[in-house]
């Protein structure tokens, strides 16, 4: 849980009172791998840190094929923003792609840190920012490239996922079959 009190004091300060209050709302789970921390349809619940593993946020398109939009490692936080934030049902799936512990915070307890800690609203709008900045600098590099180049950079962006997750998420993710990626795999190694 320290790793998540350093990561929080990146965007502002919280004394030792504020610290025990947050570390207080918090819950520690264990998703197995495939476990959903939320489904598409349902109103996101929770807001989680990942502490140790790996979740993937997916969907379904219109032919039922998965698709893998981006995966959330260890020390970040996870959370169907727009589905919590304004209580609708959410789009995607947020799912285990590797056995994972999470801290989490329950609505009501995130709820109540924001209506008792002052300026733990800045810190959350400072964390959903940076969050959103990244994901559109994973994405955007990924859409013109061939594939070769797409996996590549996937290890960049994502360096200690690929050997802890099925290659069909990865492939998934990277628009391609597995088959083209285990070539792919094959030939720069």
């Amino acid at each position: 849980m320290e790793e998540f009190i350093e990561y929080i004091l990146q965007f502002g300060n919280l004394n030792q009172q504020q610290i025990d209050l947050v570390l207080n709302n918090a819950i520690e789970i264990e998703l197995k791998k495939d476990e959903y921390f939320s489904e598409a349809g349902k109103v996101s619940q929770q807001v989680g840190f990942v502490l140790n593993g790996v979740l993937r946020v997916c969907y379904y398109n219109n032919k039922g094929e998965e698709i893998t939009k981006y995966f959330i490692d260890e020390n970040n936080l996870v959370v169907d923003f727009e589905s919590f934030e304004n209580e609708i049902p959410s789009t995607v799936y947020v799912q285990a792609a590797a056995d994972t512990k999470i801290m989490v915070f329950p609505r009501k307890n995130w709820k109540e840190l924001s209506n008792i800690i002052v300026g733990w609203d800045a810190i959350v709008h400072k964390i959903v920012s940076r969050a959103l900045m990244q994901k559109v600098e994973r994405r955007s590099p990924l859409i013109s490239e061939d594939a070769k180049t797409r996996y590549l950079k996937f290890l960049e962006i994502y360096p200690n996922i690929v050997n802890r997750v099925p290659l069909s998420f990865v492939a998934s993710y990277l628009g391609i079959t597995q088959s083209s990626l285990s070539r792919i795999r094959k030939n720069i190694q």
